[in-house]
């Protein structure tokens, strides 16, 4: 049994763990890679999701937005990123770009997002990144595509809506997002095996209506950098779809599981042994980003998360071996 299957029937969660448990030979963890694989290859890319095939993870994590002509592509920022994008002459934008939502996919694919601007932090975090100079936003189709020519049956993808509650025009409504993702799923007859995760709850529970057998990740993080859950503050966060985080005594799993989600995502430096516990009481699988160092990998796992998503598959492949515990098969592709 794999921890998917705890997404099959939710009445019967606890009696079929009980049951398979002692069969169970290893700890399985959902090896995810993060956009791919952005500490190998550019974020987001077709190059990088075929790395992240061909090193071999159970989940291809990326990021989602929607463009003016309802073009289904795949991009972790709502604006064209002036640290990952060159225009069609070979210059680096000097500052962020067009907003996706607001240009057609034709004008889109004209730029260049294979490499990073060395001139910018990103570049110094990610230096050993491999450059593929002349590669373009893909759509959705195309990493679904991609995948169907790996052979891979399996692998999964969980999907993020990239959207902001306090600025709307950058993206589709939640359920304009949501849907036109669904008809891009549907058509690829892809939905047994994609998981949807947002930071903005609101997506989430629209997809829950639409299409409840696809299972949603609550995505959370409360740090000076990003604060979705807002604890301690008057009224609900807006990213939150109305639930206030304390109203659950500020507990992520309980909020969650009230939101009917199935997944708790957090930010692996907010996560400790007794949530992950208490998340696991709930019936919710744990899966955490985003985690490069093998130390923190292997105190994860220790800890009992389901899922780790990292910019470096490989070294979380590693560390999987290095336990004996099992990794997803490897399925090279162009």
């Amino acid at each position: 049994m794999t921890h998917w299957s705890r997404f099959s029937r939710p009445g019967l969660v606890v009696l079929s763990v009980f049951l398979l448990a002692p069969a169970l030979s290893a700890q399985e963890i959902d090896l995810q890679g993060h956009r791919g694989a952005r500490g190998l290859m550019p974020e987001n890319t077709l190059p990088a999701f075929a790395r992240a095939l061909s090193i071999g993870v159970t989940t291809l994590e990326l990021d989602l937005a929607v463009t003016r002509d309802n073009v289904v592509v795949v991009s972790h920022n709502p604006k064209l990123n002036r640290e990952i994008t060159r225009d069609k002459t070979g210059q680096w934008l000097p500052e962020d770009g067009a907003v996706i939502r607001q240009t057609d996919y034709r004008q889109l694919r004209q730029f260049d997002v294979g490499a990073i601007n060395p001139d910018t932090r990103y570049a110094a975090r990610f230096a050993n990144q491999i450059a593929v100079a002349g590669t373009s936003i893909p759509t959705l189709d195309q990493v679904f595509d991609l995948v169907k020519r790996s052979g891979n049956k399996t692998v999964r993808f969980n999907i993020e809506t990239k959207l902001y509650p306090g600025k709307p025009d950058l993206t589709p409504s939640p359920t304009a997002f949501v849907t036109a993702i669904l008809n891009v799923i549907r058509a690829q007859k892809m939905s047994g095996r994609v998981t949807l995760q947002s930071f903005d709850w609101r997506s989430l529970q629209v997809s829950q209506k639409l299409a409840p057998e696809i299972p949603t990740a609550y995505l959370t993080v409360s740090q000076p950098w990003l604060d979705t859950l807002q604890p301690g503050r008057p009224g609900a966060s807006p990213w939150l779809a109305g639930y206030d985080i304390d109203e659950f005594q500020q507990s992520e799993p309980h909020a969650i599981k009230a939101a009917g989600g199935r997944i708790w995502s957090p930010y692996h430096k907010e996560v400790t042994r007794k949530k992950v516990d208490l998340a696991h009481k709930l019936g919710l699988v744990v899966n955490v980003w985003t985690v490069n160092k093998p130390r923190r990998m292997e105190e994860l796992i220790t800890m009992g998360v389901d899922g780790i998503i990292t910019d470096y598959p490989d070294r979380l492949r590693m560390v999987l071996q290095k336990r004996d515990l099992p990794v997803p098969t490897a399925t090279p592709v162009e």
